[in-house]
């Protein structure tokens, strides 16, 4: 069941991954990237709180915010 409901969600992350990001400028503050935690995070703690990592991870990504390593927990 966890599988279906994320699978939407990796296949849009996927989908990123492959036509838009090879694309624009590495920019990324983090290690692993976000799109790359967001895959992680889904799939370990599923849609509701891998959902909420991710978003707390992209929002945190901003000049003021953090950087380096920073794995799923």
């Amino acid at each position: 069941m966890k599988k279906i409901l994320i699978a939407p969600f990796v296949f849009l992350v996927r989908a990123y991954q492959t036509l838009i990001s090879p694309f624009t400028p590495a920019s990324c503050r983090y290690s692993p990237t976000c799109s790359q935690y967001t895959l992680e995070a889904l799939k370990k703690h599923g849609l509701f709180k891998g959902g909420w990592l991710a978003l707390k991870r992209i929002f945190s990504c901003h000049p003021w915010g953090g950087s380096g390593y920073d794995p799923v927990p």
